[in-house]
């Protein structure tokens, strides 16, 4: 069974987005845990690596330079998510079953503010799937600029779960990359 991962895509803008990348990025330290109907997650950003460019919806995993990615990694932890100051990332909720869904809903605090979030899972393949979009602006967070704003961020990103669904006599299932 393959392990569980929680992706980041985020999405170029700006007069000269075409020299810009929308990018994946893989989330390497994690834990999640279901009690119950009460979720609890902790995130630590300081993990995140880029995986590369995308286009078309396709990884290109060849698309930016090793020296591109450090750049990209030390801009979002010292200029987008102040990782020195705010650590960890949480989220505090409940899931509840919705027919093959389950519903999760909840706060998700990010660089120290606190706003609500809802995502549905589907079970698919011995998988829990679920997509959210999100917009950093609710916690305060302004688009990444560069070059006078010619290349920015969209206020946008789209964060991929994707993990294994478990055992029907589970009482406590967790989730954990990187512990």
């Amino acid at each position: 069974m393959s392990a569980p991962t929680i992706r980041v895509f985020t999405y170029k803008d700006g007069l000269l987005a075409r020299l810009a990348h929308d990018l994946q990025l893989t989330l390497g330290r994690f834990e999640i845990e279901l009690e119950g109907e009460d979720v609890r997650a902790r995130c630590w950003p300081e993990s995140l690596r880029v995986d590369g460019a995308m286009k078309r919806g396709q990884l290109q995993a060849r698309g930016l330079s090793d020296s591109d990615k450090q750049k990209i990694i030390e801009n979002m932890r010292g200029e987008i998510l102040y990782t020195a100051r705010h650590p960890e990332i949480t989220f505090t909720g409940t899931a509840r079953r919705r027919g093959d869904a389950i519903a999760v809903a909840g706060q998700l605090e990010l660089v120290g503010r606190a706003a609500a979030v809802e995502l549905t899972l589907r079970e698919q393949g011995g998988r829990l799937l679920g997509e959210v979009e999100l917009k950093p602006s609710r916690w305060g967070i302004k688009p990444y600029k560069a070059l006078a704003g010619a290349i920015k961020l969209q206020d946008r990103l789209t964060i991929r779960v994707d993990l294994p669904a478990p055992a029907g006599d589970e009482e406590r299932p967790r989730w954990s990359a990187g512990a």
